[in-house]
């Protein structure tokens, strides 16, 4: 029998709750991931903890979400980018979108793919820098639902990471570009180039998750690139829990900026390939009443990606290579400048020598 479509790429992303019934149900799954909470005996623990912490959390953060339209807007974002990379790749692939914790879920596209016949699979993160909470959290689910349903339908390629993709750099800079010029009548001395990236904890980069180098690894890349006269610095955001976190922190960041005296900020919220609440909400409306009240008198925020044509050619890119197995070319984490995994693999990238992965 001939195959429907040569290709089927699975578009991996977090996902959010589409009503402000789901927030609930989406924030206990989010918790219920062992990647996401994890600590001795926590398989014992961790349902009922998710369920505490879903429902302690769940009317602040549903608020959060009807001051940005009553739902996350990431399953619409990304299923544009899924139509956006179907035109790019052309009548021989088919996109599917796999949210990890609300719908459409990896079983449901599993259900669908059984349904096709396909000479090939790209699972695709919409994770460009690599960490086991968000890249291994999802192929883990899909590794499981895979299993349950009986799916082992066609040959599987996995592309782990490209936080150093020139066309994923290109498309911030053309972003940052964008709201940078709303600088224009500004000394760019003046402005504060400031990066925000979600944070994870520190004992997940201590066990050699190369996230926080991917992060790095992508500013450097972007600042090179863009070649803009502004200073500019890194931070992390959206901590949650007690744990150590990276630092400094988003809002630690802007009172520090703001103790100094600068006054005109664009935030660049790196990482984020889509809008969502991190960026809409934390950010855009949070942050911003804090920096106003700090004395900041302009305060702007670049636009995520979405399906900005550069980011869709980078991830076509990327699949065309994955299913041909033609390397991509990019650097790896181990040879990132100045990082202790210059000498050992990522320890928590199973893909990296398995042949699945770039």
């Amino acid at each position: 029998m001939t195959p429907d479509k040569k290709i089927a790429v699975v578009l991996f992303q977090l996902g959010g709750p589409d009503s402000l019934e789901a927030v609930e149900p989406f924030l206990y799954n989010l918790f219920c991931d062992p990647d996401i909470i994890n600590f001795p005996g926590a398989f014992l623990a961790r349902k009922g903890l998710a369920r505490f912490i879903s429902t302690r959390r769940s009317k602040k953060v549903a608020a959060h979400y009807a001051e940005i339209g009553g739902k996350s807007p990431i399953v619409d974002l990304t299923g544009a980018q899924a139509r956006a990379l179907e035109r790019e790749l052309g009548p021989d692939a088919r996109v599917f979108v796999a949210m990890r914790y609300w719908r459409p879920f990896t079983e449901d596209v599993i259900a669908e793919l059984k349904r096709g016949r396909y000479e090939k699979i790209v699972l695709l993160p919409l994770y460009p820098q690599f960490s086991k909470a968000t890249t291994i959290s999802s192929m883990k689910e899909w590794q499981k639902q895979s299993a349950l349903l009986g799916f082992q339908d066609a040959p599987t390629s996995t592309i782990c990471c490209y936080h150093n993709h020139p066309l994923y750099i290109e498309g911030i800079v053309d972003n940052i570009n964008t709201a940078y010029a709303k600088f224009s009548h500004l000394d760019p001395l003046e402005v504060e180039l400031v990066f925000s990236a979600h944070g994870v904890p520190v004992s997940l980069i201590a066990a050699g998750d190369p996230y926080k180098l991917h992060i790095e690894e992508t500013v450097r890349l972007t600042v090179e690139k863009g070649a803009w006269k502004s200073p500019h610095r890194l931070c992390f955001q959206s901590k949650v829990g007690p744990a150590q976190w990276l630092k400094p922190s988003l809002d630690d960041t802007i009172h520090e900026l703001a103790a100094q005296g600068r006054k005109h900020l664009l935030i660049i919220p790196v990482a984020f390939v889509t809008e969502h609440i991190e960026t809409l909400h934390e950010i855009n409306i949070e942050t911003r009443q804090e920096a106003l009240e700090l004395g900041i008198e302009q305060f702007e925020m670049m636009p995520a990606l979405n399906d900005h044509p550069k980011f869709i050619a980078c991830l076509a890119d990327l699949v065309r290579k994955s299913a041909s197995g033609t390397p991509t070319g990019l650097r790896s984490c181990q040879a990132l400048p100045g990082t202790p995994l210059a000498t050992r693999t990522p320890v928590l990238c199973p893909f990296w020598n398995s042949g699945q992965a770039r």
